[in-house]
């Protein structure tokens, strides 16, 4: 498939009374395309998350990313430097996972009200602590496929706490992806292999990817923890994630005799 054109605009979606900024990459093509919502790193959302919803959105699809960080750090945003990542755990641990799934929830209401969006379904893309919130978001109604990259923290605690959020994973009613870097010092192969297990014993349909060589952060190419043949083949799996479990859906809904 070839890039579409697209355009981007700085928007606010809101949660109750809360405005929430947001990223919107969509492509030019009226559609009706699916809806994709794009969870940050604790970084905010900066220049390789929006970056990532721009290439998401060429792909035909309409691409959302929230700010989670907007109740502690409006207009949050920084590189990679040590002290950026002091900063963006700071504001993490501060999260709730009511609030996170409120906020994405307020996302999709957006993208629900958009001519250019398929309402067959709706995926959720993350990536370090945003691949733990959704894995969170995976739980909710509308959300039907989704790719979590090394998310931390999803077999032992849950933002804001209670019981770990690999605990919901019977919630998941879509497919859900896990990618992750066996060099990654911040996610135990113990973890892994508790989420693993978790969603297979809940029945959810699933697949978890393993990169040798690879650490946290792996598919971030402003990061020096990139590596470009893992991003690469995680890319063409997201791909083929959403191609199968979203586009196919919505073009069934104008063509029941479509196939992917």
């Amino acid at each position: 498939m070839s890039e579409l054109e697209i355009q981007t605009t700085a928007i606010e979606v809101y949660n109750e009374n809360l405005a929430i900024n947001a990223y919107l990459a969509e492509p030019i093509a009226p559609g009706p395309h699916p809806g994709i919502i794009v969870v940050q790193e604790i970084f905010g959302v900066n220049q390789h998350i929006r970056d990532v919803t721009e290439r998401i959105a060429k792909q035909g699809y309409v691409a959302l990313a929230p700010a989670i960080y907007q109740r502690l750090a409006p207009g949050f945003e920084v590189g990679y430097r040590a002290a950026d990542i002091e900063i963006g755990r700071k504001y993490k641990v501060q999260t709730k996972a009511d609030e996170l799934l409120g906020d994405i929830q307020g996302a999709i209401n957006y993208l629900k009200t958009k001519d250019n969006v398929s309402p067959a379904g709706f995926g959720a893309i993350g990536f370090c602590f945003g691949g733990h919130v959704v894995y969170l978001t995976a739980t909710l109604d509308d959300i039907t496929a989704t790719a979590s990259f090394y998310g931390a923290g999803i077999a032992t605690l849950t933002p804001g706490g209670g019981p770990p959020t690999v605990t919901r994973s019977g919630q998941i009613k879509g497919t859900i992806y896990g990618f992750f870097g066996n060099e990654d010092d911040s996610i135990p192969v113990a973890d892994i292999e508790t989420i693993a297990s978790a969603l297979t014993a809940a029945g959810v349909s699933h697949q978890i990817f393993r990169y040798d060589g690879a650490g946290h952060g792996f598919f971030c190419d402003r990061r020096g923890s990139y590596n470009a043949d893992a991003a690469a083949d995680a890319w063409e799996k997201v791909k083929q994630l959403f191609r199968t479990q979203l586009q196919s859906r919505s073009f069934q809904r104008i063509d029941p005799s479509y196939e992917p």
